[in-house]
């Protein structure tokens, strides 16, 4: 099974490598197959080498079976360094033909928003907006806010932001979901522990190559940028809201002060979210169930608490604890991320197995 798998594998490689030299003036169908050619070359490099330990095995087992007494010694020395090889290429192999998720090499697009709890809710919002900054700065990330919608005493009723780098899809994915907040609030004169929460939003960025838009399908509104309290703050209509008309899906942008650069984040949003509900399609068909150890990630789950009087974050999907709270908050966020996406993989690689 797992050498047809690698056939097929290096079949449509070489079948890239020539549509690549077929469609040189299509820079569009260039960009799609380059994408696919480069997801599929560790897998070819592999299999290849895997091949060749293979061979390397058989003669060895060749060379021992020939009753040479000298030679046997050497294929023998060769076999006790190739067959551990080979196991390990073989597994190495088993993970990379898992089917991933095709977003998890992208840009991502986090959408924070205070839910219940008022002003607490706002500016636990803007507490985890400087977790994940922390974090992206941990890892060389760029930050970059597409729009902003403060309370004024320094929390974010929403907020927008792009994270720039390889494989930060891959990280951020997981934190889609309702984070809820135990803590006595700076606006709590009394001491009491109240329960707030933030829904976060996770959006891997789509280019146009991997999602196009019909113009038909869109209207497209201009009309003049407000600031807080609702006053309009420019003469020039520079806001712009676009309405996906088949999903009824609604985006709006003001930040800017050029009504293109407003148009340009707006629609990058807008194919965040149309990408997002195909990606969603396919792994309903494809990959159904895979995600049950983990959580789907939805909205309306309960996925992680911060409670500030004990200093704990629980993770309820994996059922894990951090005690340092502080460190947290800071951006140490691979404790949780990392077991993530370990379970992730196995149930991934267990589905296959199964159907095997």
């Amino acid at each position: 099974m797992l050498l047809e798998s690698l056939n097929a594998v290096e079949a449509r490689y070489q079948e890239i490598i020539k549509l690549i030299e077929k469609n040189i003036n299509d820079y569009q169908q260039i960009a799609s197959l380059s994408k696919e050619k480069s997801d599929l070359e560790e897998i070819v490099n592999k299999s290849r080498e895997y091949r060749q330990t293979m061979n390397n095995i058989e003669e060895a087992q060749g060379i021992i079976a020939a009753s040479d007494e000298e030679l046997s010694e050497l294929a023998k020395d060769d076999l006790d360094h190739l067959l551990p090889r080979s196991e390990e290429l073989e597994q190495d192999l088993k993970a990379l033909l898992v089917p991933k998720d095709p977003r998890d090499k992208k840009n991502v697009i986090i959408e924070i928003r205070a839910g219940t709890g008022g002003d607490e809710a706002g500016l636990f919002a803007a507490d985890l907006f400087r977790m994940y900054s922390r974090y992206a700065d941990n890892n060389k990330w760029a930050m970059e806010i597409i729009s902003q919608n403060n309370t004024g005493i320094g929390g974010f009723k929403e907020i927008i932001f792009m994270i720039k780098g390889h494989g930060a899809y891959s990280r951020f994915k997981f934190e889609s979901g309702v984070h809820r907040v135990q803590r006595v609030p700076s606006t709590e004169s009394s001491g009491r522990i109240h329960t707030s929460t933030v829904t976060i939003a996770v959006l891997a960025e789509a280019e146009e190559v991997d999602i196009q838009i019909p113009n038909s399908d869109l209207k497209i509104d201009v009309y003049k940028s407000a600031g807080a309290g609702g006053q309009n703050v420019q003469k020039n209509s520079t806001a712009i809201r676009i309405t996906h008309l088949p999903t009824g899906i609604v985006v709006a942008c003001q930040d800017e002060r050029l009504q293109l650069q407003n148009k340009l984040r707006a629609m990058s949003i807008m194919r965040a979210k149309l990408y997002e509900i195909e990606e969603q399609k396919r792994q309903a068909d494809e990959i159904a169930a895979r995600r049950a150890q983990v959580g789907t990630g939805g909205r309306s789950e309960k996925i992680r608490t911060y409670n500030y009087p004990q200093s704990r974050v629980t993770d309820h999907r994996i059922n894990i604890s951090s005690h340092n709270l502080q460190s947290v908050m800071e951006g140490e966020l691979d404790l949780f991320i990392d077991e993530l996406t370990i379970r992730e993989e196995a149930d991934r690689l267990s589905a296959i197995e199964a159907e095997d």
